[in-house]
């Protein structure tokens, strides 16, 4: 395969994706959206309703520009680099304020337990500097990371990332968020256990919203 057959081929597949993912997001947000106004929009707000919110508002606007960025439209080279440092921290903060919604839940689900809620929230702060210090040095630093311009025709061109620097840090730093996501979506679990089981033996059918909130935890740490 041709280097110009090969830049077709990542195209294609780059453009495939980015439909499929704005398809999708679309038809959630359509989907959701009654059951958003109904009980979200509303309802008394509080800090829960801004941080819902801040979360889904902004991560879909960091997907959708993922999604457009690198081939599905042509963005200048001068520009993409800015979007894609945007892409970056903001998938950090996405996450670091999905990990808060999960922290606050989880302190609601153990009765409001201070004991749950110090050691997330301690164990949380090392998890942001970790997304900080990973946003510094992997994708702010163009010794580490460039963007150029790949042209395959006068007409059709696209930008994409170049890697100077091996995927050992991004890996490393992975492992303690992953381990920390483990731990709340395993929190989650016993809690929904126990739940289950106390249903159980007063033959009560669980509480939706324990069971939802749960279910919110799975997903989050399986995407």
């Amino acid at each position: 395969m041709s280097e110009l057959e090969e830049s077709l081929y990542a195209l294609d597949w780059n453009n495939y994706i980015s439909v499929a993912t704005i398809t999708t997001i679309s038809y959630e947000y359509v989907l959701q959206f009654e059951k958003e106004v109904a009980y979200v929009w509303g309802r008394q707000w509080s800090v829960m309703t801004y941080l819902y919110f801040a979360t889904r508002y902004f991560g879909i606007l960091v997907v959708m520009t993922c999604a457009c960025w690198g081939g599905l439209f042509y963005i200048p080279e001068a520009v993409s680099y800015g979007i894609f440092l945007f892409m970056q921290w903001g998938i950090s903060a996405y996450c670091a304020l999905a990990k808060v919604i999960l922290i606050w839940r989880l302190y609601a689900l153990y009765g409001q337990s201070k004991l749950i809620l110090y050691v997330l929230s301690g164990l949380f702060l090392p998890v942001v500097a970790l997304y900080i210090a990973m946003d510094i040095f992997l994708w702010s630093r163009p010794s580490a990371i460039s963007v150029q311009e790949v042209i395959i025709t006068p007409n059709i061109k696209y930008c994409e990332a170049v890697f100077h620097i091996g995927p050992m840090p991004a890996i490393y730093a992975s492992i303690p968020i992953l381990c920390y996501d483990i731990l709340l979506v395993v929190l989650a679990i016993v809690v929904l256990v126990k739940h289950l089981k106390e249903r159980k033996e007063l033959k009560m059918k669980p509480n939706t919203y324990v069971v939802m909130i749960v279910r919110y935890h799975v997903v989050y740490f399986v995407m």
